[in-house]
């Protein structure tokens, strides 16, 4: 179970639950030390290296709106007011069929379609959760071009009927509101694969063409394939709705009946890719949330095998490498072979805000700040409006101690869904360690989670001299969630100066697995336990300089 400043690995990785680090493997032994790793410094340089100078500005400068603003303040990004040429956002596509149970089709269709355009580097294809906001269409083109910081959005509509499929498709221009582009296409249910890459194919024809107007030299716009697909109308239909559960996000039975439908979509198809690496995240966040520590290991296995499976059927299918990256490091506690996957995945996904955000949380927590800061940077221009990005970005600021700066970001994510879970905790975090106890108090006591706030209260308390409600915290910690929260035990013993027991406290977190580990590296908590050869052993184990 995680530290308390730990968002999610962001975006498809769905829920804040799947950091919080309720993991655990089996009880064997820890492996032997491993050499610590580091990211190559050029990865995300080979990203932005295949971009021209324009695009790299657009993505590094053109953000919109307050997300520029408080990346700003961060010193994220320079204040831009300019919005890139290159950029799109695809919107829900609307549900025609008069049936409101068909809606998940609708928007799977949509996203596909973005999915597909993200994949050509050319393009700033905004993220899924901001577009996904203007789902009810209350204000006009310009006005949601102008939130989103996009030159162009593409709406559209679905109508189903029977086996047969009717997409309308309309490209609009931000900064008018007028269509560049618009097309319908009336086809049978088994040929609506191949109409999702015609459309993505005929809106960068479009684009291109645009770009030429304008005396940019586009090149000639390319033919977009998918990647991890299928043909099978059955496995395509039980994956969008696997999807749609998946998102809902709602409770234990419906991420269950999302990982049945997953593996519906693998009975129909063996080889669909995209199902087997979204079947790889379900098991991943049961594992997390929903089963006992002596069950976990198997899930995480199956996890791995999920992914694996899906990176040898596609082997460019960047959230393929991103996810099982994340399993690796989180589950199996091995940082040093989370590296290649999440590497590989972010040279693959350049445009995909999720792959991004799990990276960045990756290379803060291995202490590459550089890294994390910048591929933070681009998730959050991908996905501004998405709360957990900046969830993400102030959680690569606390790493590096930046601890002023990881506020903004989570007073947006507050300001955005003031119920997120954590986020109270990460502002109760970084307050703390700025040494605004009162402040820090109260932000913990605003925090919807119990372990979460438990711990934070345990440690500021101390601090404030109150030693009865600090043991008082710890005590209903201990009692509601035993081994599961074996490392917020160990940083708050940390912080109380009870060194010793908080180091055998997280050497029995390293043996059941707590994933809370991943944070271990450069959480200031157990700051007091750093000049102690179990900790740089510990550590070691895991693969951390």
């Amino acid at each position: 179970r995680g530290s308390v400043d730990a968002p999610e690995f962001s975006g498809v990785l769905r829920g804040i639950a799947e950091v919080t680090g309720r993991a655990s493997l089996s009880s064997s032994a820890p492996p032997a030390a491993a050499p610590p790793i580091a990211i190559p410094g050029d990865v995300l340089h080979g990203v932005t290296s295949r971009w021209s100078r324009r695009q790299v500005l657009g993505v590094s400068a053109a953000v919109a709106g307050a997300v520029t603003a408080v990346a700003w303040r961060a010193g994220l990004l320079p204040h831009a007011a300019s919005t890139a040429a290159n950029s799109i956002a695809v919107l829900p596509f609307a549900n025609l069929s008069g049936d409101p149970q068909q809606a998940y089709f609708s928007d799977g269709v949509a996203e596909e379609v973005r999915a597909t355009l993200a994949r050509q580097p050319r393009y700033r294809v905004m993220g899924e959760t901001s577009s996904g906001k203007f789902r009810d269409r209350k204000e006009g083109a310009v006005a949601i071009a102008r939130q989103l910081g996009v030159a162009f959005l593409l709406d559209g509509s679905v109508r189903r009927a029977g086996d047969v499929v009717r997409i309308g498709a309309d490209l609009l221009d931000g900064a008018t509101g007028f269509s560049r582009w618009s097309q319908s296409f009336d086809r049978r249910l088994t040929d609506i694969f191949a109409v999702q890459t015609e459309i993505a194919t005929a809106v960068v024809a479009a684009l291109a063409r645009v770009a030429a107007s304008e005396g940019d030299d586009a090149g000639q716009a390319p033919t977009l394939n998918s990647i991890g697909g299928t043909t099978n109308v059955a496995a395509y239909d039980a994956y969008l709705r696997g999807r749609a559960l998946y998102e809902l996000g709602q409770d234990e039975v419906s991420d269950r009946a999302a990982l049945a439908q997953f593996d519906a979509a693998i009975t129909s198809d063996a080889n669909y890719a995209s199902a087997h690496a979204a079947r790889a995240r379900s098991l991943n966040l049961i594992a997390n949330l929903y089963v006992a520590i002596g069950q976990r290991a198997a899930l995480y296995d199956a996890a791995i095998a999920a992914a694996q499976r899906a990176i040898t059927l596609a082997p460019t299918l960047a959230d393929a490498h991103s996810t099982l990256g994340v399993v690796l490091f989180q589950g199996r506690l091995d940082a040093r072979a989370a590296l290649a996957p999440l590497t590989r995945a972010v040279q693959l996904g350049a445009g995909d805000a999720a792959v991004l955000g799990r990276y960045a949380l990756y290379a803060a927590r291995i202490g590459n700040d550089r890294e994390a800061r910048r591929a933070a940077t681009q998730s959050i221009a991908l996905d501004p409006l998405n709360p957990l990005g900046d969830l993400s970005a102030a959680a690569v600021e606390y790493a590096a101690r930046r601890y002023a700066s990881a506020i903004p970001f989570v007073q947006r994510a507050l300001q955005a869904n003031p119920k997120l879970s954590r986020a109270n905790g990460a502002l109760g975090d970084a307050l703390l360690q700025l040494g605004k106890l009162v402040a820090a108090r109260d932000a913990y006591l605003a925090e919807s989670l119990a372990d979460v706030q438990l711990t934070g209260l345990a440690i500021v308390e101390w601090r404030l001299g109150n030693r009865a409600q600090a043991r008082s915290a710890m005590t209903k910690l201990s009692a509601m969630f035993g081994d599961i929260v074996l490392y917020q035990q160990a940083q708050i013993l940390a912080q109380w100066g009870e060194h010793a027991v908080a180091l055998s406290k997280l050497e029995r977190a390293r043996v059941v697995g707590d994933s809370g580990l991943i944070y271990a590296r450069n959480d200031p908590l157990l700051d007091p336990l750093r000049n102690d050869a179990r900790l740089t052993r510990l550590l070691a184990g895991i693969g951390f300089a």
